[in-house]
């Protein structure tokens, strides 16, 4: 059996550790865990910062969404740190002004009302549509985005907002590296994901088949082999 190994899990936006539950039992043979807090800055790079503090001297590292833009910056602050790294539904590039202007229309929502997390009307952009009458699945992300709370998410997407364009670090990349996308992820797409591992020396895609933005959640399964592949893969 592979010894057991550091391994760092990024939640998403209004994501916590439940996000990663099918992952952490069913993978517990191969890694020991840490799942950060990233709802207490407000930039990308005091997000790496605070999990670079947490974290062990080496660790493998997986982040999902806004997960998997700290873990973009936690590369460019510490490479030779990360033994191999996944990036989950997630994408290398700026915001668009398009998509900041989107970002800042749900906080001027969240300021002027009852914060009300992920909405019935949010929900469809974050699980595949087969999964909308999932009540388990719905509550879970509900019930997420309730406890990370209203000041936490004006800081995550004021994090968001600023980060980086990412396409010149990508070349740099050197540990082993996954890339998988929901097949039908509407918020990071399918496309972005193909050019992604492009960029990334010897990097994998994987494409997580009738799974939305939440592939951890929506096919947990399928996600937690893929990572266990991952993990046991040559370093």
């Amino acid at each position: 059996m592979a010894a057991s190994q550091p391994l760092v899990l990024l939640p998403g936006l209004l994501c916590d550790e439940a996000l990663w539950r099918h992952q952490v039992e069913s993978l517990a043979d191969l890694a020991h865990f840490l799942i950060p807090d990233l709802s207490l800055d407000d930039s990308v790079r005091a997000m790496a910062g605070r999990v670079l503090a947490e974290a062990p001297a080496r660790f493998a590292l997986a982040g999902l969404s806004m997960g998997g833009y700290v873990a973009q910056e936690i590369l460019r602050q510490a490479p030779a740190r990360v033994t191999r790294l996944a990036l989950l539904d997630t994408s290398f590039k700026a915001d668009s002004d398009e998509q900041k202007s989107r970002r800042l229309a749900l906080l001027e929502l969240a300021k002027i009302g009852q914060f009300k997390g992920v909405t019935p009307r949010l929900l469809p952009s974050l699980v595949h549509p087969d999964r909308l009458n999932d009540d388990r699945l719905v509550a879970t992300v509900t019930s997420m985005a309730e406890r990370i709370g209203r000041e936490a998410f004006f800081r995550q997407q004021t994090a968001i907002m600023g980060r980086p364009d990412g396409r010149a670090d990508l070349g740099r990349i050197a540990c082993p590296t996954l890339v998988l996308c929901g097949r039908q992820d509407a918020l990071t797409p399918l496309e972005i994901h193909r050019e992604m591992a492009s960029l990334i020396p010897g990097a994998a895609l994987v494409i997580v088949e009738a799974s939305g933005h939440l592939p951890p959640l929506e096919q947990p399964h399928a996600v937690s082999a893929v990572l266990r592949y991952w993990l046991q893969a040559p370093g």
